[in-house]
């Protein structure tokens, strides 16, 4: 495999990856300092400027890693989580549902922008190409993180929603959560519910 002709097409699925990736975690800071909590603006977080929100690890190497292993098939990655003190919050049960959705449901409205952009203007074959991978990603990244599973953002809505008993039990999940979502990737699982969601959205906006 000839991995330095992968540079170009990894510099390219980065830069989506991170613009997508970068309009989730605002989102989640804004919602959150809307809702009474300062903690990411206090903390530089509550900002558009991706530097602020990168991870070494899930941002960088781990896009890189999946990149370079797929051939050049596969980019995905997570931005450094956004601050959230549960406790300066209004309303903290109720109110972390609403942040939970925040990241997934402005990557979705991004996504239907770019799909009505694409519809309506005429760019040529190189941006239109562009947009598209951008509202692929941000979809991928919308249907991902509402998985329900700790650490992931569907996992906040579903403890807003359990009994606080059963939240707290749930929530302890998330120090394993990781092995779970690696065990569900390499069981094959995603593949066969994320992927037919995504193109079903994907198919639908465009």
């Amino acid at each position: 495999m000839d991995f330095a002709s992968l540079i170009p097409q990894f510099a390219i699925s980065f830069g989506l990856l991170l613009i997508a990736m970068t309009v989730h975690e605002f989102s989640h800071g804004l919602v959150a300092y809307r809702l009474g909590d300062p903690t990411a603006s206090n903390s530089g977080r509550l900002t558009l400027n991706p530097l602020a929100h990168i991870d070494p690890f899930w941002t960088v190497l781990l896009p890189l890693m999946l990149f370079l292993s797929t051939g050049g098939n596969l980019v995905f990655g997570a931005a450094k989580p956004v601050p959230i003190n549960y406790y300066a919050l209004k309303n903290p049960k109720r109110d972390m549902i609403w942040i939970g959705l925040a990241g997934p449901l402005a990557n979705f409205i991004l996504a239907f922008l770019i799909a009505q952009i694409i519809k309506f203007s005429p760019f040529g074959e190189l941006l239109t190409y562009l947009l598209y991978n951008l509202l692929a990603i941000n979809v991928v990244l919308a249907v991902f993180n509402l998985i329900p599973i700790p650490p992931l953002d569907g996992s906040r809505v579903l403890m807003g929603l359990l009994p606080l008993g059963l939240s707290r039990q749930y929530a302890a999940l998330e120090r394993y959560g990781f092995i779970i979502l690696f065990a569900f990737i390499w069981l094959g699982i995603f593949n066969r519910i994320l992927w037919p969601m995504v193109n079903l959205i994907i198919g639908m906006m465009v």
